[in-house]
């Protein structure tokens, strides 16, 4: 959250001087009360409250605000969202995920490049899931 603050502080005057600007930050699908995450959880939810806060707020100065939502992906964390790395348990989890994989960084870099780009220049407050149908 503290990072979010402080890059939006530092990039959001250049922004409104050139009347443009993307700004994108990373939450996650595990916004859902969960043992052992809650100040995880709590802090994505944060994420997403400041985006959609954010947009309103900056979009008359020509400045999108949106976010990602990914699924898990495989990180040092996977180990920790899913309470212990077997394979019972990666079985379990992906029987959650319908396309039936984790996350990759390209899933999300394809996202972000979408959303940062002029073919999403109609979105703004959105928190887009990456989730491979997670979600739904």
């Amino acid at each position: 959250m503290k990072a979010i603050y402080l890059a939006v502080r530092a990039v959001v005057p250049r922004f409104k001087a050139q009347k443009n600007g993307v700004i994108l930050n990373i939450a996650s699908t595990a916004v859902s009360p969960r043992p052992r995450l809650t100040w995880y959880n709590a802090s994505k939810g944060w994420v997403i409250t400041a985006t959609r806060s954010m947009a309103v707020e900056l979009a008359p100065f020509g400045i999108r605000v949106v976010a990602l939502n990914p699924v898990a992906g495989e990180t040092p964390l996977l180990k920790t969202s899913m309470g212990e790395d077997t394979p019972e348990m990666r079985a379990k989890f992906l029987a959650t995920i319908p396309i039936g994989r984790f996350s990759t960084p390209e899933d999300l870099g394809n996202a972000a490049c979408f959303l940062s780009s002029d073919e999403a220049s109609m979105i703004a407050g959105v928190a887009m899931e990456v989730d491979a149908g997670r979600c739904i």
